[in-house]
């Protein structure tokens, strides 16, 4: 049986919801499947995209299946008071590697220092930037529409990985991960509410 990891977050329930597969499923933030997976923990997670290309050498990626967005992802946002181009200094949450980097590379003059911390701005992502979102009036900046608007370019935050060379089962996962997703696009509306009841998000977010 696979061990395979679950960014613990709403934005991943339609790849995962509805999965035909036997797996043993761990959950957790982006950060904590990026160590499990390098440990040997666990088989196969979606990572962050800047953790792969610092150890490419040892992990293989699915091709077919990540986590990306071509402007606004919703999921990964700066909230800062301030405009962008004053901003000296940003709270950075601990869960995702791939975001910190992207803000270094936005605002590379902005110290980071750790979320709760006194800052200008903060990055929040997954849940709890969805969630500021609806309920925080402070300006929220979008790093994907930002990424866009500075390149002109996708941005991908997590690819599929695992060791390299796979374990057995991979092709087949990949090919169930595909069918699960094109099954969730097709009818969201169930999709929101049935990964609502199981996962117990909010069915708003999805």
């Amino acid at each position: 049986m696979i061990r395979l990891g679950r960014i613990s977050y709403v934005n991943m329930a339609p790849i995962f919801f509805g999965l035909d597969a036997d797996v043993e499923e761990v959950a957790g933030v982006p950060t904590e499947l990026n160590e499990r997976v390098l440990a040997g923990e666990i088989d196969l997670a979606p990572i962050s995209s800047i953790e792969y290309g610092r150890h490419s050498e040892r992990l293989r990626v699915l091709p077919r299946l990540c986590v990306s967005s071509e402007g606004a992802v919703d999921s990964i946002q700066l909230v800062s008071r301030a405009p962008l181009g004053s901003v000296s200094s940003v709270a950075v949450t601990p869960e995702s590697a791939t975001s910190a980097v992207l803000v270094r590379v936005l605002l590379p003059e902005a110290e980071q220092v750790p979320l709760g911390e006194e800052a200008d701005a903060k990055l929040l992502i997954g849940d709890a930037a969805l969630k500021s979102m609806f309920e925080d009036p402070t300006p929220h900046y979008d790093l994907g529409r930002l990424w866009l608007e500075r390149t002109g370019l996708p941005m991908v935050y997590a690819v599929f990985a695992c060791p390299d060379p796979p374990p057995h089962g991979v092709a087949e996962l990949e090919a169930a991960f595909l069918r699960a997703l094109r099954a969730n696009r097709a009818e969201p509306e169930r999709l929101a509410r049935d990964a609502s009841a199981r996962y117990g998000y909010p069915a708003g977010f999805l």
